[in-house]
């Protein structure tokens, strides 16, 4: 899953929002230098990150793009995803999506001296062109797939994937729908297992 996917799946705990939303940039167990809650939140996404590569209904998503784009389908699904969720936000949160984006951005604000180099740097970029809430249109998804593109120097195709969700928008969308139930109740089940141990 993607950004914002993550930080909803975390809960109401800003830290373990944070953990969840930085644990690409932290390898190994070096999640272990951080507080308790920021390490939940980075256990948590490497558990959503297994459980999704391994779900049947995401499976199908990517594997209709893997022919044109290769090991770069499940990225692209990712996004797409991230696209489902916000269009469809109502259905999961009872605040708007505007309100609930702008308190993740203050709160990474808040806690900046916590956040490692690689956020520090992206910052900046994702809270000026507000990727979160750009999620919800197509022409926000387009703009995130070209720069996926560019950082793979062109070599990925990546902004071409907006002319697979257009076909097949209604599909991608009720596999996210489906899919997105089970990672609900698996994040849920994940986070108090690790909330539990964490704390031990």
């Amino acid at each position: 899953m993607n950004f914002l996917a993550h930080i909803y799946l975390s809960g109401d705990n800003d830290l373990v929002t944070i953990g969840n939303f930085i644990a690409d940039g932290i390898k190994g167990k070096s999640y272990k230098e951080y507080p308790n809650d920021i390490q939940i939140g980075i256990l948590l996404h490497r558990e959503i990150d297994t459980y999704t590569d391994a779900h049947e209904t995401v499976r199908m998503s990517t594997k209709r793009l893997h022919d044109k784009y290769g090991h770069y389908s499940g990225v692209i699904v990712d996004i797409l995803y991230d696209h489902f969720l916000a269009k469809n936000w109502e259905k999961y949160c009872t605040i708007p999506l505007n309100i609930y984006v702008q308190h993740f951005y203050d709160s990474l604000e808040a806690h900046y001296n916590i956040l490692p180099l690689r956020t520090k740097k992206m910052m900046p970029y994702l809270i000026a062109d507000n990727w979160l809430l750009s999620y919800a249109s197509i022409k926000g998804i387009s703009r995130v797939l070209d720069g996926m593109n560019r950082r793979t120097m062109n070599r990925s195709g990546m902004n071409e994937a907006i002319t697979e969700l257009e076909e097949f928008y209604t599909l991608f969308e009720k596999e996210f729908l489906f899919f997105f139930n089970d990672l609900i109740l698996f994040s849920n089940r994940k986070l108090k297992e690790l909330t539990l141990r964490i704390a031990q």
